[in-house]
């Protein structure tokens, strides 16, 4: 018989776990009492304040002013140069009597008025066309300017007597003292009334004279006359005459070559003893009225001849007589000395001048042959 293998009991094998699986059991078993742990925490424990995302839609851009505190600066003040003193030309020993205010209009002048004796007043050639300080009379020329002078302190005449070539009519002149006059103006152009404000300023000092005047009107501008030159035996002797309103046209005199020049190209003109600028003749007419007063009587006629910024003529005057004037300075008797036009385009012109204020021209008034003018009244007055 054969033998039958006998069969032995089985045992069943104890389960074999896996490296990996035996980790991944520690590992959840790590998570649980991690897990745990963090359960037991108070929840108030915070590690630091949360941090939220940032939402680029809310951006908010916050700018720091830094203040810098205020520097006090401390500003240099420039004292004011003193002015200098005038410095007044000696005059000679004889002097002339000062000429009394009979109104006290105006502070008495420091100088006495220059005195010039026995002066040769050349009689000119007739004469023909010529225009004044406000020539053309228009909104645009305001009036006839004064030129301005820079002479010493303001004063009244001074005396200085000379004596020159055997005369041919003998003249006695009393320069009026140095002064500013403001003066109130009306004109008339074109059918169109204006009104404008002139400054005369007259300085001299015995030798030399300085004399600018200065219209002023609204809308307008401004328009200056100004006059240069000195003291002689035959009154003024203007050396250079300036009419400016946008551009300036000037006169020079030139005794020694004998003629008169204008930059405005024009022919020149001869110089001739006596001759005065559409500024000074005013105030040759004022020292010829003060230094004789009773040789003028009505209708008699002074020629004096007169350049202006173009050419040169003779001007005639007639004395008028006295006027009262009722002035926006006050109530004054004044002589009226009229230059009447002898062609056709001359300039009618009216000179008024007070012996209580030391024959100063206290209006003056152009009129042009179309019936335009210019009116110029005394307002004020004192030094300059």
């Amino acid at each position: 018989m054969t033998d039958s293998p006998v069969s032995r009991p089985t045992h069943p094998q104890a389960p074999r776990f896996a490296p990996h699986r035996l980790l991944a059991l520690l590992a959840l078993l790590v998570m649980l009492v991690h897990w745990w742990l963090l359960d037991t925490l108070p929840l108030a424990v915070t590690m630091g304040p949360a941090i939220k995302p940032l939402n680029p839609t809310t951006l908010v851009f916050n700018t720091r002013r830094i203040e810098v505190p205020l520097v006090t600066a401390v500003q240099r003040v420039q004292a004011k140069p003193a002015q200098p003193k005038p410095v007044l030309i000696q005059k000679p020993k004889t002097q002339s009597p000062r000429v009394a205010l009979a109104e006290p209009i105006t502070p008495e002048p420091i100088i006495s008025p220059a005195t010039v004796a026995e002066v040769s007043l050349e009689t000119p050639p007739a004469e023909p066309k010529l225009s004044l300080p406000a020539e053309n009379a228009s909104p645009n020329s305001a009036a006839a300017d004064i030129p301005k002078a820079e002479s010493p302190e303001a004063s009244a005449p001074t005396e200085t007597t000379q004596t020159t070539d055997p005369p041919t009519a003998q003249a006695h002149f009393i320069i009026p003292g140095t002064v500013r006059l403001k003066y109130e103006m009306t004109g008339l152009s074109g059918g169109f009334t204006y009104h404008a404000t002139g400054v005369m300023t007259w300085l001299q000092d015995g030798s030399r004279y300085d004399a600018n005047m200065v219209v002023t009107a609204f809308l307008i501008g401004s328009r200056s006359l100004s006059s240069v030159g000195d003291i002689t035996t035959d009154g003024l002797a203007p050396k250079r005459f300036a009419d400016k309103f946008r551009n300036e046209l000037a006169a020079h005199f030139q005794a020694d070559k004998g003629k008169i020049t204008f930059s405005a190209n024009t022919p020149d003109a001869p110089w001739k003893r006596g001759v005065q600028d559409r500024l000074s003749v005013f105030f040759q007419l004022a020292s010829l009225l003060a230094g004789q007063p009773d040789s003028f009587p009505v209708g008699a006629k002074i020629p004096i001849y007169t350049a202006g910024q173009k050419d040169a003529d003779t001007w005639t005057f007639s004395v008028a007589g006295q006027e009262e004037l009722n002035l926006p300075q006050g109530s004054v008797t004044a002589i009226k000395l009229t230059r009447d036009p002898r062609q056709a385009f001359d300039q009618r012109v009216e000179a008024w001048f007070a012996p209580s204020l030391a024959y100063w021209p206290v209006r003056i008034k152009v009129t042009q042959q179309s019936g335009d003018y210019i009116d110029q009244q005394l307002s004020s007055s004192g030094p300059p």
